[in-house]
């Protein structure tokens, strides 16, 4: 399995990109470095940056969200990255955020999200492989643009840089609809709660996918799940501190009636607690939503404890179907022991 490193800057008031530990992940043979936006700093600037101060390592975004730029655009920058970075580097991970993102920060409509994620993609593979001057005929995003307020005199365009044209599109899904999408038209699927044991439920929904593609083979479609990793004597510890933010994603990091993370928790078996969380944090009552998550949750879904204990989850992780895993972690300590689990260094 291939190692990932997630940089959590993105929900942080100041922006520090922590360089030495991604330095730090190359040396030790991790494969890709990942990138997020919110409603802050953005996903692709931090790319450039990181490049130039690494060498393998691959670079993805984790995600951009698709109503942050138009798709031409999105093409435009990652390709831009990947060149700096000496090509064969980037990954375009793309993610839809929720209407409350989406129509509230950046004023685009939600509209049909599963339309606008295929018309997206499509527009993105199209820049990058200069087949022509792009043109687009979809139901959510057309080129050249024909909607309110235009003139009617769009030229289509074939981008002037010569661009690496296979760089990877993956899609970050969490649902049916867009879990088969994501095998239909990506390259790789970045998926929203994915842990082991969880495979036999999504399985039929890329079986699906590769078989609407054609028949593609699975061997081709990279699977990057991800977790949480530290190494402490305080496991119960750890789980309380993680709560508050778990709780706030469930309970409050949507509209009452669209959260992707509240779904996210109730496929992964805990329904009545994703609903439960949501109630009291919408109340007002946020400390009782805290308590609510339950321990199981969190720590089936990460890697803590001791490294003993830390070794014997590895094993569900390593078996679990994905072909990747991002971690989330702080601690060399445990980078070096995931490291030398998947036997990184070797590869």
């Amino acid at each position: 399995m291939k190692l990932g490193l997630f940089c959590d800057y993105y929900n942080q008031a100041r922006l520090e990109i922590p360089i030495e530990r991604i330095q730090l992940a190359e040396r030790l043979g991790f494969d890709s470095v990942w990138t997020a936006e919110a409603y802050g700093s953005d996903a692709v600037t931090p790319l450039a940056f990181i490049s130039a101060h690494t060498k393998r390592i691959r670079l993805g975004t984790a995600v951009a969200q698709v109503a942050g730029r138009p798709p031409a655009m999105c093409a435009m920058q990652m390709a831009t990255v990947d060149a700096m970075a000496g090509g064969g580097r980037a990954i375009i991970g793309l993610g839809l955020s929720g209407p409350q993102i989406v129509e509230g920060w950046y004023g685009q409509p939600w509209g049909r999200p599963y339309y606008r994620l295929r018309d997206y993609a499509s527009i993105v593979r199209k820049v990058l492989q200069r087949k022509g001057p792009v043109t687009h005929e979809g139901r959510e995003i057309q080129l050249p643009y024909r909607g309110p307020g235009a003139l009617g005199i769009g030229k289509p365009l074939k981008s002037i840089l010569h661009t690496n044209p296979d760089i990877p599109i993956w899609l970050a899904t969490g649902g049916e609809t867009n879990t088969r999408l994501a095998a239909e038209i990506a390259d790789g699927w970045l998926p929203m709660g994915y842990r082991p044991g969880m495979q036999e439920i999504y399985r039929p929904w890329l079986e699906a996918g590769f078989a609407k593609a054609g028949g593609r083979a699975p061997r081709d479609f990279e699977i990057q799940a991800q977790t949480q990793v530290l190494i402490t004597d305080d496991v119960q510890g750890t789980l309380d501190a993680m709560k508050p933010l778990t709780a706030m994603y469930v309970g409050g990091m949507g509209h009452k009636d669209i959260n992707f993370h509240k779904d996210a928790m109730a496929r992964m078996g805990f329904p009545e607690a994703a609903q439960r969380i949501q109630e009291l944090f919408l109340a007002g009552r946020r400390e009782e939503a805290v308590q609510a998550v339950p321990d199981e949750y969190l720590d089936e879904g990460a890697m803590l404890g001791t490294p003993e204990r830390i070794r014997e989850k590895w094993k569900a992780w390593e078996g679990c179907g994905a072909t990747g895993l991002t971690l989330h972690t702080r601690q060399p300590e445990a980078m070096e022991l995931l490291a030398e689990l998947a036997g990184a260094l070797d590869a």
